[in-house]
Protein backbone atom coordinates (compact mmCIF):
# COMPACT_ATOMS: atom_id res chain seq x y z
CA UNK A 1 0.00 0.00 0.00
CA UNK A 2 1.29 3.13 -0.81
CA UNK A 3 2.51 6.01 1.87
CA UNK A 4 1.30 9.15 1.13
CA UNK A 5 2.86 13.13 0.59
CA UNK A 6 6.45 14.05 1.35
CA UNK A 7 7.53 13.66 5.35
CA UNK A 8 9.39 16.44 5.45
CA UNK A 9 23.29 6.03 25.86
CA UNK A 10 26.82 4.93 28.83
CA UNK A 11 26.63 2.08 31.59
CA UNK A 12 23.68 0.74 32.53
CA UNK A 13 21.98 4.14 34.29
CA UNK A 14 20.98 7.49 32.70
CA UNK A 15 23.22 7.86 29.99
CA UNK A 16 25.71 10.73 30.98
CA UNK A 17 26.02 13.48 28.69
CA UNK A 18 24.17 11.54 25.62
CA UNK A 19 24.21 15.38 23.89
CA UNK A 20 27.03 17.15 23.31
CA UNK A 21 27.80 19.70 20.35
CA UNK A 22 27.02 19.40 17.08
CA UNK A 23 28.38 17.72 14.76
CA UNK A 24 29.67 19.44 11.68
CA UNK A 25 28.72 16.97 8.63
CA UNK A 26 27.88 18.47 5.39
CA UNK A 27 24.75 18.23 3.82
CA UNK A 28 23.50 18.52 0.60
CA UNK A 29 22.69 21.98 -1.42
CA UNK A 30 20.35 19.74 -4.00
CA UNK A 31 16.59 20.41 -3.70
CA UNK A 32 13.69 18.35 -2.98
CA UNK A 33 13.76 15.17 -1.02
CA UNK A 34 16.57 13.54 0.07
CA UNK A 35 15.15 9.97 -0.08
CA UNK A 36 12.59 8.45 -2.15
CA UNK A 37 10.85 5.33 -2.09
CA UNK A 38 8.81 4.10 -5.43
CA UNK A 39 6.92 0.80 -5.08
CA UNK A 40 9.21 -0.70 -3.27
CA UNK A 41 8.57 -4.34 -3.16
CA UNK A 42 10.68 -6.07 -0.17
CA UNK A 43 11.20 -9.52 0.76
CA UNK A 44 13.09 -12.81 0.46
CA UNK A 45 13.53 -14.78 -2.66
CA UNK A 46 10.38 -13.92 -4.14
CA UNK A 47 8.20 -13.47 -1.03
CA UNK A 48 6.87 -10.05 -0.63
CA UNK A 49 7.51 -8.89 2.40
CA UNK A 50 7.20 -5.27 1.89
CA UNK A 51 4.46 -4.10 -0.71
CA UNK A 52 4.32 -1.53 -3.22
CA UNK A 53 5.86 1.38 -0.57
CA UNK A 54 6.34 4.85 -1.33
CA UNK A 55 7.51 7.67 0.37
CA UNK A 56 9.49 11.08 -0.02
CA UNK A 57 11.22 12.06 3.10
CA UNK A 58 13.12 15.70 3.13
CA UNK A 59 16.32 16.74 5.02
CA UNK A 60 16.84 17.76 8.58
CA UNK A 61 13.38 14.74 9.21
CA UNK A 62 13.41 12.28 11.41
CA UNK A 63 10.58 9.84 10.20
CA UNK A 64 9.94 6.86 13.17
CA UNK A 65 9.25 3.54 11.70
CA UNK A 66 6.62 2.03 13.79
CA UNK A 67 4.42 -1.45 13.83
CA UNK A 68 4.23 -4.76 15.51
CA UNK A 69 7.31 -7.58 15.49
CA UNK A 70 7.36 -9.18 12.24
CA UNK A 71 5.39 -5.68 10.34
CA UNK A 72 8.46 -5.72 7.70
CA UNK A 73 10.46 -3.25 9.57
CA UNK A 74 13.71 -4.19 10.07
CA UNK A 75 13.41 -6.30 6.38
CA UNK A 76 12.72 -2.79 5.10
CA UNK A 77 15.56 -1.08 6.65
CA UNK A 78 18.31 -4.00 5.39
CA UNK A 79 16.12 -3.84 1.86
CA UNK A 80 16.96 0.38 1.77
CA UNK A 81 20.73 -0.32 2.96
CA UNK A 82 21.15 -2.66 -0.47
CA UNK A 83 21.45 -5.73 2.07
CA UNK A 84 18.89 -7.30 0.63
CA UNK A 85 17.83 -6.83 -3.01
CA UNK A 86 14.64 -5.26 -4.10
CA UNK A 87 11.85 -7.43 -5.67
CA UNK A 88 10.76 -4.06 -7.38
CA UNK A 89 10.79 -0.56 -7.11
CA UNK A 90 13.39 2.38 -6.78
CA UNK A 91 15.10 4.07 -4.02
CA UNK A 92 16.42 7.40 -4.49
CA UNK A 93 19.19 9.50 -2.56
CA UNK A 94 19.12 12.91 -3.58
CA UNK A 95 17.53 12.40 -6.34
CA UNK A 96 19.99 9.78 -7.59
CA UNK A 97 18.90 5.89 -8.16
CA UNK A 98 20.70 3.29 -6.16
CA UNK A 99 21.58 -0.41 -7.02
CA UNK A 100 19.59 -3.00 -5.86
CA UNK A 101 22.48 -5.59 -4.60
CA UNK A 102 25.39 -3.51 -3.35
CA UNK A 103 25.46 -2.50 -0.02
CA UNK A 104 29.02 -0.80 -0.33
CA UNK A 105 27.84 1.45 -3.40
CA UNK A 106 24.67 2.13 -1.67
CA UNK A 107 26.54 2.92 1.63
CA UNK A 108 28.87 5.14 -0.60
CA UNK A 109 25.78 7.31 -2.06
CA UNK A 110 24.92 8.15 1.71
CA UNK A 111 22.56 5.30 3.03
CA UNK A 112 24.09 3.89 6.23
CA UNK A 113 22.17 1.33 8.59
CA UNK A 114 22.82 1.29 12.20
CA UNK A 115 21.31 -2.86 12.56
CA UNK A 116 20.10 -3.72 15.48
CA UNK A 117 22.69 -6.15 16.70
CA UNK A 118 25.18 -3.08 16.76
CA UNK A 119 27.50 -4.96 14.07
CA UNK A 120 30.67 -3.45 16.42
CA UNK A 121 34.10 -4.79 16.38
CA UNK A 122 33.82 -6.09 19.58
CA UNK A 123 37.56 -6.79 19.82
CA UNK A 124 38.70 -3.26 18.90
CA UNK A 125 38.45 -0.34 21.13
CA UNK A 126 35.69 2.51 20.79
CA UNK A 127 38.45 4.68 19.16
CA UNK A 128 39.17 2.03 17.16
CA UNK A 129 35.64 1.54 16.23
CA UNK A 130 34.88 5.02 15.14
CA UNK A 131 38.01 5.87 13.01
CA UNK A 132 38.23 3.15 11.05
CA UNK A 133 34.18 3.95 10.41
CA UNK A 134 35.25 7.84 9.17
CA UNK A 135 35.03 8.82 5.76
CA UNK A 136 37.36 10.85 4.11
CA UNK A 137 35.86 14.59 4.56
CA UNK A 138 33.14 13.29 6.56
CA UNK A 139 32.45 14.19 10.26
CA UNK A 140 35.42 13.52 12.89
CA UNK A 141 35.64 10.96 16.10
CA UNK A 142 35.65 14.45 18.17
CA UNK A 143 32.20 15.43 16.24
CA UNK A 144 31.17 12.17 17.60
CA UNK A 145 32.22 12.73 20.99
CA UNK A 146 30.29 15.62 20.97
CA UNK A 147 27.11 14.00 20.68
CA UNK A 148 28.25 11.19 22.78
CA UNK A 149 30.60 12.86 25.50
CA UNK A 150 30.11 9.58 27.74
CA UNK A 151 32.37 7.72 25.21
CA UNK A 152 35.15 9.36 26.18
CA UNK A 153 36.65 7.79 28.85
CA UNK A 154 35.82 4.86 26.91
CA UNK A 155 38.13 5.08 24.11
CA UNK A 156 40.72 2.77 24.96
CA UNK A 157 38.23 0.12 26.21
CA UNK A 158 37.08 -2.76 23.76
CA UNK A 159 33.39 -2.48 22.37
CA UNK A 160 32.94 -5.76 23.29
CA UNK A 161 33.64 -4.87 27.40
CA UNK A 162 31.30 -1.81 26.94
CA UNK A 163 27.39 -1.32 28.52
CA UNK A 164 24.54 -2.25 26.32
CA UNK A 165 23.86 1.85 26.20
CA UNK A 166 27.20 2.72 25.69
CA UNK A 167 27.25 0.04 22.76
CA UNK A 168 24.13 1.53 21.13
CA UNK A 169 26.00 4.72 21.47
CA UNK A 170 29.13 4.00 19.98
CA UNK A 171 26.95 2.10 17.31
CA UNK A 172 25.53 5.60 16.15
CA UNK A 173 28.76 7.03 16.34
CA UNK A 174 29.93 4.90 13.47
CA UNK A 175 26.88 6.01 11.53
CA UNK A 176 27.65 9.49 12.35
CA UNK A 177 30.84 9.88 11.10
CA UNK A 178 29.99 7.43 7.81
CA UNK A 179 28.66 11.36 6.52
CA UNK A 180 24.96 10.03 5.62
CA UNK A 181 22.39 11.67 4.30
CA UNK A 182 19.92 8.88 5.20
CA UNK A 183 21.03 7.32 8.79
CA UNK A 184 18.69 4.29 9.10
CA UNK A 185 18.54 3.06 13.13
CA UNK A 186 16.82 -0.09 13.89
CA UNK A 187 15.63 -0.72 17.05
CA UNK A 188 17.87 1.26 19.06
CA UNK A 189 16.61 0.48 22.20
CA UNK A 190 16.82 -3.32 21.83
CA UNK A 191 17.71 -4.69 25.42
CA UNK A 192 18.12 -1.29 27.04
CA UNK A 193 16.23 -0.06 30.02
CA UNK A 194 13.80 2.89 28.93
CA UNK A 195 15.85 5.06 30.90
CA UNK A 196 18.48 4.74 28.84
CA UNK A 197 16.50 4.88 25.86
CA UNK A 198 15.40 7.92 26.88
CA UNK A 199 18.35 9.84 26.95
CA UNK A 200 19.38 8.42 23.77
CA UNK A 201 16.57 9.32 21.56
CA UNK A 202 16.79 13.19 22.12
CA UNK A 203 20.53 12.93 20.15
CA UNK A 204 18.74 11.42 17.18
CA UNK A 205 16.84 14.56 16.84
CA UNK A 206 19.67 16.57 16.93
CA UNK A 207 21.42 14.39 14.52
CA UNK A 208 18.49 15.22 11.94
CA UNK A 209 18.23 18.98 13.08
CA UNK A 210 22.08 19.43 12.83
CA UNK A 211 23.39 17.81 10.01
CA UNK A 212 20.01 17.60 7.60
CA UNK A 213 20.23 14.00 7.08
CA UNK A 214 16.94 11.69 7.16
CA UNK A 215 17.20 9.61 10.29
CA UNK A 216 14.67 6.63 9.81
CA UNK A 217 13.94 5.20 13.06
CA UNK A 218 12.54 1.81 14.26
CA UNK A 219 11.39 2.07 17.86
CA UNK A 220 9.49 -0.17 19.58
CA UNK A 221 8.91 2.73 22.52
CA UNK A 222 6.48 4.15 20.60
CA UNK A 223 5.60 7.48 22.36
CA UNK A 224 9.36 7.98 22.97
CA UNK A 225 9.90 7.73 18.87
CA UNK A 226 7.16 10.24 18.45
CA UNK A 227 8.44 12.67 20.34
CA UNK A 228 11.37 12.89 18.34
CA UNK A 229 9.98 11.98 15.21
CA UNK A 230 8.80 14.48 12.54
CA UNK A 231 6.72 12.32 10.81
CA UNK A 232 5.85 8.28 11.33
CA UNK A 233 4.34 5.35 9.67
CA UNK A 234 2.99 2.43 11.39
CA UNK A 235 3.77 -0.56 9.21
CA UNK A 236 1.78 -3.82 9.44
CA UNK A 237 1.90 -7.20 7.77
CA UNK A 238 3.82 -5.32 5.31
CA UNK A 239 1.41 -2.58 4.48
CA UNK A 240 1.40 1.08 5.79
CA UNK A 241 -2.13 1.20 7.95
CA UNK A 242 -1.45 4.29 9.59
CA UNK A 243 1.11 7.48 8.66
CA UNK A 244 0.84 11.09 9.61
CA UNK A 245 2.81 13.65 11.88
CA UNK A 246 4.45 12.66 14.64
CA UNK A 247 2.42 14.52 17.50
CA UNK A 248 -0.95 13.86 15.66
CA UNK A 249 -0.23 10.44 16.18
CA UNK A 250 1.02 10.31 19.72
CA UNK A 251 -2.37 12.23 20.48
CA UNK A 252 -4.74 9.59 19.17
CA UNK A 253 -3.65 6.41 21.05
CA UNK A 254 -6.53 4.68 19.72
CA UNK A 255 -5.42 4.92 16.14
CA UNK A 256 -2.47 3.35 16.83
CA UNK A 257 -3.68 0.62 19.10
CA UNK A 258 -6.26 -0.34 15.80
CA UNK A 259 -3.01 -0.19 13.80
CA UNK A 260 -1.39 -2.07 15.76
CA UNK A 261 -4.04 -4.81 16.11
CA UNK A 262 -4.92 -4.82 12.37
CA UNK A 263 -7.86 -3.27 13.15
CA UNK A 264 -7.71 -0.13 10.87
CA UNK A 265 -7.36 0.88 7.57
CA UNK A 266 -4.60 3.05 5.77
CA UNK A 267 -5.52 6.63 7.46
CA UNK A 268 -3.10 9.63 7.74
CA UNK A 269 -3.63 12.05 10.62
Amino acid sequence: MSEGPPVGEAGQGTPDGAAGGATRATTSGARGPVLEVRGLVAGYGHLPVVRTLDLEVEAGTVLGLLGPNGAGKTTLMMTLAGLLPRLEGEVLVDGKATPKNRPAVVNRAGLVLVPDDRALFTTLTTRENITIARRKGGPTLEDALELFPALKARLGVAAGALSGGERQMLAVARGIVQNPRVLLIDEMSMGLAPVIVEGLLPVVRRIADETGAVVVLVEQHVQLALEVADRAIVLVHGDVVLSGDASALAADPSALEAAYLGTATHASA
